[in-house]
């Protein structure tokens, strides 16, 4: 069983930063976490994730080279840093657990997840 809550979210400008963290309990090294987000009207999809050593890392294509996601097993918390933040940004932002690294874009295969942060961007 793990544990997520999100925190970090708020109101930024276009073009600015923002980092999400969030925070765990339980077995979390044993765990992939993956960052996901939901728009109002649209489906969840898959933003980032990270492997459960760290080392490997998957961005979606709309964020790679804006946001880097990383996380310390020693704190139990995994963070995401947005930059060049877009409007199309906004959404609610949610981090989730996977067992296997394998399905780490897949939202479906996702075992836990947090109650989300809102993330809105200004134009």
């Amino acid at each position: 069983q793990v544990q997520l809550v999100e925190s970090g979210g708020g109101l930024v400008q276009a073009g600015g930063s923002l980092r999400l963290s969030c925070a765990a309990s339980g077995r979390f090294s044993t765990y992939a976490v993956g960052w996901f987000r939901q728009a109002p009207g649209k489906e969840r999809e898959f933003v980032a994730a990270i492997s459960q050593s760290g080392v490997t890392t998957n961005y979606a294509v709309s964020v790679k080279g804006r946001f880097t996601i990383s996380r310390d097993n020693a704190k139990k918390s995994v963070s995401l840093q947005m930059n060049s933040l877009k409007p199309e940004d906004a959404a609610v932002y949610y981090c989730a657990a996977v067992l296997s690294w394998v399905y780490n874009s897949v939202v479906e295969r996702y075992d836990f997840w947090g109650q989300g942060t809102q993330v809105t961007v200004s134009s």
